[in-house]
């Protein structure tokens, strides 16, 4: 295959633009299947997290596929297409690999090296092949990039080192609110990272937990996971409500819209009793939490804007150039296995000609010499084919190690010209329709 990946994320877009082109709802699954659909593309994913949108395919031709994905999440995003350019990045064939395994380890994180990545990598697999967007191409590539993430957390200290984004995000409140261990706490949201930021909480020493969410049978299953001691249900309606009566919030939920504005938060300032500021960490992409919190006295928001520009504690270099190099090293043994898996189907139907001509060149011997015993006519079937395995030994064991190299697929051409294979034979092996190979590129997929 040959990997195209178009994206943006908080690198390179202002959490602002970001927010603007969050897909929520249906949107995922309309642009996953427009993306397959499109005539550049044979296979695709989307990566969809909160500081991050990322189409992954397969494209039999660069331009048009760097053209179509970009049109596709423009249009979908409802970012203008003009704007959006200069925020998205294009990665192709091996370097598109090495940013895969990359964002799998955690290296492209705002938050070095946290491995929750590893769950939305999983996530949009299941999604590509729920929708039946991913066939063999992607479904390998993406299970390599989980089993990269896994290596570089069980071999380097890049796991203990890093941080979740509700990690990180607590810390920045811990430190102006003056720690969690005690506080009384409300979660809006009950999904994957309401769950993990509910369980932080209860970890942090939070002992009166409030969860409430738009289906209130995940928030009550959430509730009792934790335990009821520690965690009970709130219907979201009463929300605004409940804001006095806590000290900290976490929001993230789905919403296409602010879920607790202004207005409600200084009534609730207003309400409220006590020195430290009420605060809220809004992991939400869209924003849950009105950015004008930011501006109200007796209130602290922390949102993925505040989480870009503070400085998270930097992993040690050691375990970043560690996971680096491990990288590295995968991305080269990737690219070398698919390029060799692609002149294999040449290799196999290469044989299987040399098997059809001795067996019909014994057919004509046993035409010319009827009266040839059974024995010799083993013994010279046995030395032909010994002869032919011979011939071919060398440059088939040759064409495999020069293909698991950049610019290996043209041997495979060599190979199909020098021995006149007909096309449809190599296909039927790989069980690639004819007219729908990829190129000859020295890229993996």
């Amino acid at each position: 295959m040959s990997l195209l990946v178009v994206g943006l994320s908080h690198r390179t877009a202002p959490v602002g633009v970001l927010e603007r082109a969050a897909l929520t709802g249906e949107v995922p699954t309309r642009l996953l299947h427009d993306a397959a659909a499109s005539t550049a593309v044979g296979e695709a994913a989307l990566l969809n997290t909160c500081n991050r949108i990322e189409l992954y395919a397969d494209v039999d031709k660069f331009h048009a596929g760097v053209a179509e994905l970009s049109l596709l999440l423009a249009h979908h995003s409802g970012v203008d297409l003009e704007e959006l350019t200069s925020h998205l990045y294009v990665h192709y064939e091996d370097r598109a690999v090495h940013h895969l395994f990359s964002v799998a380890c955690g290296l492209d994180s705002m938050v070095v090296g946290e491995g929750q990545i590893l769950g939305q990598l999983r996530d949009a697999l299941a999604r590509a092949q729920e929708e039946h967007t991913a066939g063999r191409g992607l479904n390998e590539l993406f299970q390599q990039a989980l089993r990269v993430g896994k290596r570089a957390h069980s071999e380097t200290g890049i796991d203990k080192a890093g941080q979740s984004l509700v990690t990180f995000g607590l810390e920045q409140v811990a430190a102006v609110a003056g720690g969690i261990a005690g506080k009384r706490a409300l979660v809006v949201g009950a999904g994957s990272m309401s769950s993990l930021a509910a369980a932080t909480l209860v970890r942090s020493g939070v002992t009166d937990l409030l969860i409430a969410n738009r289906t209130p049978a995940r928030a009550e299953r959430l509730a009792e996971i934790l335990g009821p001691d520690v965690a009970r249900t709130l219907e979201l309606s009463k929300v605004p409500g409940a804001l006095a009566d806590v000290d900290l919030v976490i929001s993230c939920t789905g919403a296409a819209g602010v879920v607790i504005g202004a207005e409600d938060v200084e009534a609730a300032v207003a309400s409220r009793a006590g020195a430290t500021p009420l605060a809220f960490l809004d992991l939400a992409m869209p924003r849950d939490v009105d950015h004008a919190v930011h501006e109200l006295p007796g209130a602290l928001l922390v949102d993925l804007e505040s989480l870009s520009h503070a400085h998270a504690a930097t992993p040690g270099a050691g375990d970043v150039d560690a996971v680096s190099g491990i990288v590295s090293e995968e991305v080269t043994a990737f690219g070398a296995a698919q390029r060799a898996a692609r002149i294999a189907p040449t290799v196999v139907a290469l044989r299987a000609m040399a098997s059809e001509v001795v067996t019909a060149e014994l057919g004509r011997l046993d035409s010319r010499l009827p009266g040839l015993d059974e024995r010799s006519r083993a013994e010279i079937g046995q030395t032909v084919r010994r002869v032919v395995d011979k011939l071919l030994h060398a440059p088939t064991v040759r064409v495999k190690q020069l293909a698991a190299e950049p610019g290996g697929a043209s041997y495979a051409e060599a190979l199909r010209e020098l021995f006149d294979l007909d096309p449809a034979a190599v296909h039927a092996v790989s069980g690639t329709p004819i007219g729908t190979q990829q190129p000859a590129g020295g890229g993996a997929g």
